[in-house]
């Protein structure tokens, strides 16, 4: 048995958001994060170390893209941002493993922290009834070890990369989206206006928002990638997959993104982020603890 393959993974990131070549402002927003428990010690008897940090490989990865013009679009896809992270970043640190009963943990806690932030945008738009329509979509990712879990509201997406392959793991949640899986995929005028007509997202008006969860397996190489519309909508599936192939650095790759969708007409806002997968270097010994 390979024992590498038993390894966890960790991930080198970078995210990327540029307004386009159309929209003078820009209504997207992405957070990448590290998380780590960590404990310190205040007063002990015991001689050690006075700060111990836990060696687990975990990150959380966002983009979220606003709606109802920029005033409310900017405002609710910051406040998605901003209260997701303080959700998960004190919640998800404590799941030291993803399998069986805490992935379900892992689950439920990604979905309560969707809940949080649907209802802090539909707060904010109460008292702002000029906003009162404003939303957002979200696409998160959170990684531990070899697990990914995907968190998703709206039509931005979520891909895993494998190779030369790409296996996109969001469904929109449009109008024309919900129409073509029923086999009444819509032509002509009517496809491009229900292409933008969402059927789920943050706020908006309508509380009551829930989240598709996927959970995947990670393998060494593999590489993931959120982006919001504003990418997808300018460049095919086989397009992003060579992108991601040719480029395995994620800054490169983030960049050549975003710079192809401009190249195309960058109609929309367009964020991107990449994070690539490798496995972790075994952990040096303390020479403190070696035996003789």
């Amino acid at each position: 048995m390979d024992i590498a393959t038993d390894r966890p993974l960790i991930a080198e990131a970078y995210g990327r958001t540029d307004p386009g070549r159309v929209r003078p402002n820009n209504e997207d927003q992405f957070a990448i994060a590290e998380l780590a428990k960590r404990m310190r010690v205040c007063q002990t008897s015991v001689a050690g170390p006075g700060e111990r940090t836990d060696t687990a490989h975990a990150h959380l990865f966002v983009v979220a893209d606003g709606l109802g013009g920029y005033a409310g679009g900017a405002l609710a896809s910051r406040i998605t941002v901003t209260s997701i992270e303080e959700c998960l970043l004190d919640s998800l640190k404590w799941f030291l493993g993803a399998r069986g009963p805490e992935g379900e943990e892992v689950a439920k806690t990604l979905q309560a922290a969707v809940e949080v932030a649907d209802q802090q945008v539909l707060d904010e738009a109460a008292r702002q009834p000029g906003l009162r329509h404003m939303g957002s979509t979200v696409t998160l990712a959170f990684h531990h070890g070899r697990e990914l879990f995907v968190a998703h509201v709206g039509d931005s997406r979520a891909y895993l990369a494998r190779g030369r392959g790409l296996h996109r793991m969001t469904s929109d949640h449009t109008r024309f989206a919900e129409l073509s899986r029923r086999g009444r995929r819509p032509d002509g005028e009517a496809a491009e206006r229900l292409r933008h007509t969402l059927t789920n997202a943050i706020g908006a008006g309508h509380p009551g928002v829930k989240a598709d969860i996927v959970r995947a397996e990670l393998e060494a190489g593999d590489r993931l990638l959120l982006c919001t519309d504003g990418l997808t909508g300018m460049l095919t599936g086989e397009e992003i997959a060579a992108v991601l192939a040719e480029n395995p650095d994620p800054a490169a790759a983030c960049d050549c993104l975003v710079e192809r969708a401009n190249e195309r007409g960058g109609r929309d806002n367009i964020t991107a982020v990449v994070a690539a997968f490798r496995v972790a270097e075994p952990a040096t010994p303390d020479t403190r603890c070696v035996s003789k």
